[in-house]
């Protein structure tokens, strides 16, 4: 009987490709800072280098070998979608929306640069991002064509389509009691867009067929609603001194997976959407034990 391909050690991988991840983003402020009006770009370097998970690049990466792609300047285009996530905690952070103390443990970024500068600085990043990935694209030698794909695709996740209609949704929300289906939606914007624009951006540049691209956007989707719902449950389970972040969703009066269904129920939805995820890509043809893995560790994560 012939054995199966090792289990991967997923800490060991996630260090290796944090690393990788991290150098990356440093060439990108090296090549963004001189472009920035120089009282925002304090704000803007501590909002990107102010740690975490490097998740979404890391899932970019991912999508792009698990296709067949081989080329290191797959980091260079990936860290455009952490800087769009940048831009975000840096806004949900600010005092017109969860108006956060900590995040990761330290203080916010308008708590060290000033609500201003945090607001402009973190506006600048989605046009950077923007002409990152497109720049990107152009070094690691892809078509025209598909540089203005990748460059649609990390737009329409980071706009009224995405991430900016999500953060407005969620502001309408707080105080509301919305529905299962209303939720969705917010989160599908807020959340899900950009973590599906990782796959589709790994998949695009590495010249995926329709059929995979396909699979990638429905694990990316599935995994995109798993990764909330486990949030929502770290929310409601662990203290802020554990989770490094202050103020908690309930003391905002949002509308959460768990205030909706409950503990349990919120935690066999995440689980079920990890086997829709996993399920995509055997269907599309697609075999990556480290995507496989990341969306076990999505739901398992304890921050």
């Amino acid at each position: 009987m012939t054995e199966g391909p090792p289990e991967v050690d997923l800490k060991h991988f996630l260090a290796q490709e944090r690393v990788r991840v991290e150098g990356a983003l440093e060439e990108a402020l090296t090549a963004i800072l001189p472009r920035v009006p120089e009282q925002f770009r304090g704000a803007l370097r501590h909002g990107v280098t102010s740690g975490g998970k490097r998740l979404r690049p890391i899932l970019c990466v991912a999508a792009y070998r698990a296709v067949g792609g081989t080329g290191e300047g797959i980091y260079r285009l990936a860290v455009s979608l952490e800087l769009i996530h940048a831009y975000s905690l840096m806004h949900d952070d600010l005092p017109c929306m969860d108006d956060a103390d900590l995040r990761r443990g330290e203080p916010t970024t308008h708590k060290v640069h000033g609500e201003s500068s945090t607001t402009v600085a973190g506006a600048l990043l989605i046009p950077a991002a923007a002409l990152h990935a497109y720049e990107s694209a152009r070094t690691m030698g892809l078509p025209e064509e598909e540089g203005r794909l990748l460059v649609e695709e990390l737009s329409r996740a980071s706009g009224g389509g995405g991430m900016v209609g999500g953060q407005f949704l969620d502001l309408l929300g707080e105080d509301q009691e919305i529905s299962a289906e209303e939720l969705d939606d917010l989160h599908r914007r807020k959340t899900g867009a950009l973590l599906r624009a990782s796959l589709r951006m790994g998949g695009i540049a590495a010249g995926a067929t329709p059929e995979e691209l396909t699979a990638l956007d429905r694990y990316g989707e599935a995994i995109g609603l798993a990764f909330q719902i486990a949030d929502d449950l770290l929310d409601a389970t662990s203290s802020a001194q554990e989770l490094g972040k202050n103020p908690s969703d309930a003391e905002l009066g949002k509308s959460t997976y768990v205030s909706l269904f409950g503990i349990e129920e919120a935690g066999r939805k995440a689980r079920e959407q990890v086997t829709v995820a996993v399920t995509a890509l055997a269907g599309g043809g697609l075999a990556s034990r480290e995507l496989d893995a990341l969306a076990r560790y999505i739901v398992e994560r304890d921050r």
